[in-house]
Parts: C-alpha cells; structure tokens; sequence
C-alpha cells in the first residue's frame, strides 16, 4: 500500500532554489512529453493541429505547471478526483495507467478526447500523477469522427468509458483496447495514438521517479505545495489592487445546433471585495437541446484564462488558484449540464465565454481590455470512396480565425483565438493525404471590425471534393459577430457556402452536417474580430499599411475611416 503525499507531508523546508529548480524541471518534463507525443501520433489531429496536452500533477491531481493546451488544464483535478473517489490508495500502484473520456466521471472537455493518468510513486510513496489528454480520430457514435453539430444526447457522441485501469501494474490491458477500437471507424488511427499517448503519459512518471530519487519524496511534495501556494498568493495581490465592484455581462451564440431559431445565452456576474473574486453563472441560459453545453471543468478554464489576460501574463497558473477563486452555477444551465446533455461543440462555447468574461473584466482593468474574437471550429470530412490510396478516409481540421483589437494594438489575424495553441492542417498535407483540392487559402479583406485598433482579419479557404463527402461543420458568429469596443465595429461575420458543380453558391448554417458529392465543394470564411475605440482616430500610416498588405480595401478605408490615398 503506498504512502499517501498527504500522510508524507512534513513542515520540510524546501529552499526558494530548489523549488524553483523543480518548478523549472517540470515544465521541461511536459514540454519533453508533448514533443514526443507530438512526434509518435498517427494522425492529423495530433500531427498537425495538435490537439493534445501533457501535464504533471500532484497527489491530489491539481495541475503543477500549464500545457501548452490551456484548457486542458482544468480537467485533470476532475477526473484524478474521480479516480481517488473509485479507487483505495492500496488499489493504485506503480504502472497503473486510468483511462477515460466521460465528460460527466472524469471533466473531460467531449467524448473524444481521451484521458490518461498514471500514480507516480517514490519509494513507495504517491508524490503526483502524469497525464495527457488527447483528440481520437473516431470513438463511436452516430458521425464519423465522433464529433456532431447536432446531437441531442451524450450518447450520440461515442463511447463512454469512466475512468477504469487500462494497464494494472505494467500490464497493457488489449481487452479494454479491443473494445475500443470495436467502437471505432479508424481504429488503426486510434490505436496508434493511443499508445503513444501512454508512453508520453509513462515518460512523466519515469522523469519523475529519477527526480523524486534525487531530490527525495519530500522535497518533491514540499516543492509542489509551495508551487501551488506562490500562484494562489500571487492572484490574490492581484486581485487585491483591482477596484471593487460588480460587473455583468451577456452574450449569444447563433444557436445549439438543433434550434436553428434559439439563441444561446451565455451570462456572468463577477464581484470583487478586498481580496476576494467570485463567478456567478446563474443566469446563463438553460441547458441546450445540442451539444454546445460546457461542464465546470471548462468554465474553470475560460475564468483562468480570462483572469490572467484581465491581470497581467506574468501570473504562474496552476492549481493554486482554485483556492482563490468562486464559482456559483445554476442546475441545468449551459455552464452546468447534467447528463445526458450533449457536449461535442464545447470548443466554440468555451470562445464565446471567454469573450464574455473579459467584457465583465474589462469593467475592473480597462486597460486591458480587448474586443470580441472570431472563436474557432472544426471540420471533419468522411470521404465515401475510401479516400487516397494508403491514408484514412478521415479528414480533420481544427480551424483558426481573429483576434479583437485591445489597447494600443491590432488583432491578430489568422490564428487560433483564446485558450488553445492549435494549429491550422497546411494545404500540402490535406492534398497529398485526402482527395480535395485547395483552391483558395487568404486573408478575407475588410473583416476585421474598424476601430482606433483594427479587429483582426479572417480567412477564406475553399475546396473541391474529389470524392463524395460527407461534411461536418461545427462553427458559429454567423448570426452575433465578435463585438467591437470602446466605439470600435463589430468584426464581419463567419460564412460557410456551398457550391454546386456549376458554380452555384448557398449559404448554409455555420454549423451543421452535409452530404456532398465529387465535383461539389464549399468555402468557409472565418468570422473576423471586432475593432477597438474610435476609426477616426486611427494613425493614417496604419491605414495605408493595412490597404497595401491586403487587410482593408481602399472603398472600406474611406467608408469606415475616412481615409482616402
């Protein structure tokens, strides 16, 4: 039976040396983990948009240093909670491995991404945990890709697995893989990333039983609590020079995928007192009939990451700060589902809250205020004939869009928004790897919303199917495009158009599932983000660079800016 870090835990001094030795030894340790991870995954969503993380945690599972994957972070003290819950410290040896991918047992953000964590044990002590989280190809489910703009039940999503043991002692459990990969249209895809998932996930423990061996268990736990206690301390200055004060704010997203007519509404109340901060979500709207409700894993994870732009870039995130932080929710509400609500289109949700709490932030640090993003999306594309000779039939994108512009500078254009560091597929790969043809990939001009700051441009990409397809598109700002600030415009909405063999355009819904055929194709165009203080008050030589490098036409600077070569 280990020992527990809590029975272990002493009043051990731990220098300010070696806990920032350690904290610097950890944040190698999971930039190694995501390296080999990144460089052993089978398919694109690893390979390409990486679509993963790789923690260490402590024995309690809270979060020591933050992945490069933002919003994963949040998760592992849910699902390490979990598993602490179903499990006796006897139970949970050297070599376990859990798994799950239940958004309602262990917080994952949807049924594909997976989860895996494992006990780190010293000298028979459990010290922490590693993990990783990680998008599968297909789980299950009524789509390919397991990914829906449409369900209406978490049950349409794939198959839940709560956490359970995929390999007991060093032992590799291929009765729980087999079933897996039963459940799954790509299952060389998913087998292949699963296990390299696991041998990121037992590099952390490895790394870290040659550093509790250095260093001893003690030292290690010591070194983490005070981790864990710096950036709670440290948030709560933080918080302490913000005035107090209440502040609200609303916003909607186009619809849940089944109720093309509701509008989703996304609210927050934050008050401040003395060194306290709450997040009361109560008045979001009820839980919806499609799959864009959040768990409070990811809440968690929009507040975080709101607090920390709110407050400045040099605060550590880790776990610590839940001790700081209130949370209040209401039941049954779209930032408090309750099985069996669907969650796939959780991503897209998580943007429109994250701009939503900044507006409400912006009231405390206006100087760090920053207009509404474009938010991002996916598209999934199952190729009917089989797709090109040697590769999967599944192709997967996870898309970027535009930043809002802020105080003193533009939005950034063409890149992934808030709380993730995804990356768009290159054209080369889709075309050497799927039967489409990349006709168009550019700046969409004039999108970005008009303002003292310029909300950041959006991009067209266009495509012709080679085989029949069928299309899955999971998007949204068609309908409530990123808002502008302090007298900037809002940015230019998104577009999803399909395109018949004639050449015949239709505007369809952002989000939403299409049966196409060879010869037809669509483009997307990504939703620009809003425009900060007033036009007329932006520099003309910006203006004039905006024209010539294609991100404002000249007919858009007269009209919006009255800027005329």
């Amino acid at each position: 039976m280990p020992d527990t870090a809590d029975a272990r835990r002493k009043d051990t001094a731990v220098d300010a040396v070696t806990i920032q030795v350690l904290r610097n030894k950890v944040a190698s340790l999971v930039d190694e983990m995501h390296y080999h991870f990144y460089r052993s995954g089978y398919s694109t969503i690893i390979r390409e948009s990486r679509d993963f993380s790789c923690v260490i945690l402590d024995a309690r599972g809270r979060l020591i240093t933050p992945p490069p994957m933002f919003f994963h972070g949040t998760v592992y003290p849910h699902f390490v909670g979990r598993i602490l819950e179903l499990y006796a410290p006897e139970d949970i040896r050297d070599g376990d491995v859990f798994v799950s991918d239940h958004p309602y047992e262990a917080g994952v953000p949807h049924v594909s991404d997976m989860g895996f964590v494992a006990p780190i044990l010293c000298d028979g002590v459990l010290i922490g945990f590693s993990g990783s989280i990680a998008h599968k190809a297909d789980i299950g489910g009524t789509n390919p890709g397991s990914t829906s703009a449409n369900s209406t039940e978490i049950y349409h999503e794939g198959l839940l697995l709560p956490p359970i043991k995929m390999c007991e002692g060093g032992e590799y459990s291929t009765d729980i893989e087999r079933l897996i990969l039963a459940n799954s249209r790509q299952p060389d895809l998913v087998r292949g990333d699963i296990r390299a998932q696991i041998a990121a996930t037992r590099m952390g423990v490895t790394r870290m039983q040659e550093l509790g061996a250095r260093f001893g268990a003690d030292v290690v736990i010591g070194a983490f609590d005070a981790i864990l206690s710096g950036a709670a301390e440290e948030l709560q200055a933080a918080i302490r020079a913000m005035p107090d004060g209440v502040s609200t704010a609303t916003g909607y997203m186009d619809d849940d995928g089944i109720d093309r007519d509701l509008a989703v509404k996304f609210s927050v109340t934050v008050t401040v007192a003395g060194d306290d901060i709450a997040f009361d979500f109560s008045e979001s709207g009820p839980q919806a009939k499609g799959p864009v409700n959040l768990r409070p894993s990811m809440v968690e994870a929009c507040v975080f990451y709101s607090l920390i732009g709110a407050l400045g870039p040099d605060l550590h995130f880790n776990d610590g700060m839940r001790d700081v932080v209130k949370f209040v929710y209401a039941p049954r509400t779209v930032t408090n589902a309750e099985s069996p609500a669907p969650v796939s289109s959780y991503q897209k949700a998580n943007l429109k809250l994250v701009d939503v709490i900044l507006e409400a932030l912006a009231h405390f640090t206006p100087e760090r205020a920053i207009a509404g993003s474009g938010s991002s999306g996916s598209l999934l594309v199952n190729w009917q004939q089989g797709g090109r000779e040697g590769h999967t039939n599944l192709q997967y994108e996870i898309f970027a869009s535009a930043y809002g512009g802020g105080a003193g500078h533009d939005g950034a254009s063409m890149v992934a928004t808030h709380l993730s560091n995804l990356h768009i597929t290159p054209i080369e790969i889709l075309e050497s790897e799927f039967p489409c043809r990349i006709s168009e990939f550019g700046i969409v001009p004039d999108s970005g919303g008009a303002g003292e700051y310029r909300g950041g441009a959006a991009f067209r990409r266009r495509y012709e199917l080679l085989q029949d397809g069928l299309v899955v598109r999971r998007y949204d700002r068609a309908k409530f495009p990123s808002t502008g600030i302090m007298g900037g415009a809002d940015g230019r909405p998104s577009r999803f158009v399909l395109v018949d063999r004639d050449g015949k355009e239709k505007d369809v819904p952002a989000a939403g599932r299409f049966e196409l055929t060879a010869g037809e194709g669509f483009y997307l165009e990504k939703a620009g983000g809003g425009g900060y203080g007033d036009p007329s008050k932006r520099d003309p030589e910006a203006i004039a660079r905006d024209i010539a490098e294609g991100y404002v036409t000249a007919e858009a600077a007269k009209r919006d800016y009255g800027y005329e070569e």
